[in-house]
């Protein structure tokens, strides 16, 4: 009999302790890249949050450390550090035990971000060194740990080593609540262990907006940098901040409110507000938690605003009917709304570990409830913003159905389906989706080379013929009318809009590659816009990126390297003359574009998937980005203005 069929008892394997946390990562944190460390970061900082939902909580501080660390303070009631039944302290089992914690009992914590008790315990299995101290009845408790491990019981600060405690230094005003300071470890986060300032006060700045009580204080100590945020307003706040770079059509709708549903009481807060643009911007919130893919919630929230809406347009005869008028397309169209549900740990259920979208049943039922009630009676109370929103939809009802001829024209009589691949689309040989690439290369000269470059097995290449439609504020008509874009949608294969399919995709990697230069990054700009508003389930599944060309070709005697960026192209003359030390110069060539590079170039430099360079795009930030999108894409000169003169510094322009 093979070996491999000989499966056994002895073939199963038993993870103890945090042993399964280190052997999938990618379960408990997602992944183990920039995202995954920063979930690390999220983990401990909203258990901090937790204590303020719970009402404990006013203060959270957040330092990143020069030595990669990162450390989290709070004043809220600190971990229980008795003995648990398990026989040793409260504090060690939160810290190293799975599946254990406080929010599995509604008496601790009312509403938490917390799932499953992983939260602290995986952040302590991933790093090489943590410290967690706990400041409860007068006293501080402490307990060290190596790699999940613990180095000693639970002890007491004494006042001789109490100055060298993380509450001496970074939580001296302090007198409650828990600080815990860790070390990602490198073994685990190979591509990088250090945090982005940027990255977590854009976490930290979201729970502001959720939790009105609580402030929050963050400092990087490499470059001397604080933020506090503390926003009043809450979730009204938000919406405003969001729609900063929009013509507002009203002020905030805010609603709240709870209803219990199967024994279980959901609190509800909402808050929209319609604007003059296309698209659509709702983040949805559980207990904290960013649900980036939504879930019930937002079913609900949906179903509401198109019940109270349509009731409101046939009371007041706007609309003869429910079905007449307008869709749940229109209601979407230049609505900015914050939803954010709050639960019983215990009984919130997301679809993963990751926490993306929520499945609770009851958050859609408690969120109906809520938003329908409310929403009823702000209409009746306000009638000018009542009839703005109406007419917003109302409007958007109309331009859905004027464009309905030539919609149905390109799309509806086979403009797109069926259609034969473009002419200037070099497919390549195989079928299989899963292994085929596509990219997406603005000019005759790139598209040449990349042609010639190419593996022809399974990378294609589609020619761009100058830039294309700027697509931020186009309806599907238009789209669909621009012959760049027809084809491109014709040779992905999925369609767009209600014809979209993703299993049609006939590229699994869409590839973006354009020079390194402010012509090829609008252009870029633009084609990210296109996916961003139009076909976002292809960057939501992972299909898109964005190639990275070198900049610069440095040669010194036979050897030739490739340089990214200033920092690298510095290194590797450095390197060079090191190597070369009879040499006297180095030769450096900038590459303008694409166009530039032999197909033998392109091929090693930037289409080799052995030594090339792509980003891939990620829609988790997504009110960053439609921020951005907005800004830079869409009438509102000002903003954009703004935006340029306060980013021209981050510009590397080539005179």
């Amino acid at each position: 009999m093979p070996a491999a069929a000989q499966y056994s008892a002895k073939d199963i394997k038993v993870l103890e302790g945090l042993e399964p946390v280190r052997k999938r990562p990618g379960m408990y944190i997602g992944s183990t890249d920039g995202r995954g460390l920063h979930e690390l970061a999220k983990e401990i900082i909203d258990n901090s949050v937790d204590e303020a939902i719970a009402g404990y909580a006013k203060n959270v501080y957040v330092y990143l450390h020069e030595d990669d660390s990162l450390s989290v303070h709070d004043d809220g009631r600190g971990i229980p550090a008795d003995m648990h039944p398990s026989g040793v302290s409260a504090l060690e089992v939160a810290m190293t035990k799975l599946h254990a914690g406080g929010k599995f009992e509604e008496t601790a914590y009312q509403a938490s971000g917390g799932l499953h008790g992983v939260g602290a315990s995986a952040v302590n299995a991933l790093s090489t060194h943590m410290r967690v101290e706990s400041r409860r009845d007068g006293k501080t408790y402490y307990q060290e740990y190596k790699i999940g491990t613990p180095l000693f019981p639970v002890k007491i600060t004494t006042e001789k080593d109490h100055n060298d405690s993380l509450s001496a230094k970074y939580a001296p005003n302090l007198k409650t609540g828990t600080s815990t300071k860790f070390y990602p470890d490198p073994a685990i986060f190979k591509t990088t262990t250090t945090f982005s300032f940027k990255t977590l006060v854009d976490k930290i700045r979201e729970r502001a907006y959720l939790v009105k009580s609580l402030t929050f204080h963050i400092f990087e100590e490499k470059t001397g940098k604080e933020l506090h945020f503390y926003f009043e307003g809450g979730i009204k706040s938000l919406v405003t901040h969001l729609n900063k770079n929009k013509k507002a059509l009203h002020e905030p709708i805010y609603v709240s409110g709870s209803a219990t549903i199967n024994d279980i009481t959901i609190g509800v807060e909402v808050a929209m507000q319609y604007n003059d643009s296309f698209s659509e911007t709702v983040p949805t919130f559980a207990n904290v938690i960013n649900t980036y893919d939504g879930g019930t919630h937002l079913t609900g929230f949906r179903m509401a605003l198109n019940k109270s809406l349509k009731d409101y347009a046939i009371k007041n005869q706007l609309i003869k009917n429910e079905n007449e008028a307008f869709t749940a397309e229109d209601l979407r169209e230049g609505l900015t709304a914050v939803i954010f549900i709050k639960m019983p740990a215990n009984d919130i259920q997301f679809e993963s570990q990751t926490k993306a979208k929520l499945n609770n049943s009851e958050a859609q039922s408690a969120v109906y409830q809520v938003v329908k009630d409310g929403l009823d009676e702000f209409l009746e109370e306000h009638p000018t913003e009542a009839k703005r929103v109406t007419e917003k939809v109302l409007l958007a009802a109309r331009a859905r159905l004027a464009a309905r001829a030539a919609k149905d024209a390109v799309i509806r009589k086979g403009a797109l389906d069926g259609a034969s691949l473009p002419g200037k689309l070099a497919d390549c040989q195989s079928k299989e989706a899963e292994e085929c690439e596509i990219f997406i290369v603005e000019g005759d000269s790139a598209g040449g080379s990349a042609k010639q470059g190419r593996d022809r097995k399974f990378q294609a290449i589609f020619p761009l013929r100058g830039k294309i439609l700027n697509t931020e504020r186009a309806r599907l008509d238009k789209i669909i009318a621009f012959e760049e874009l027809k084809n491109l949608l014709i040779a992905l294969g999925t369609g767009i809009s209600e014809t979209f399919d993703a299993g049609k995709l006939r590229y699994h990697r869409i590839v973006l590659m354009n020079d390194a230069d402010v012509d090829g990054e609008h252009i870029t700009t633009l084609a990210l816009t296109f996916f961003y508003r139009h076909l976002p389930e292809l960057i939501e599944n992972g299909h898109l990126y964005v190639a990275m060309p070198p900049l610069y070709k440095i040669s010194a005697s036979k050897t030739t390297k490739y340089a990214y960026s200033d920092e690298e192209k510095d290194k590797t003359i450095k390197e060079l003359k090191e190597l070369y030390p009879s040499i006297k110069n180095v030769d450096i060539q900038r590459y303008k574009g694409l166009g530039e590079m032999n197909p033998e170039q392109l091929w090693d430099t930037t289409m080799n998937p052995q030594t090339r360079m792509l980003k891939k795009i990620y829609l988790e930030e997504a009110q960053a980005v439609d921020e951005v999108f907005s800004t830079l894409m869409g009438d509102e000169v000002m903003p954009r203005k703004k935006f340029i003169q306060s980013h021209a510094q981050l510009a590397n322009l080539d005179i």
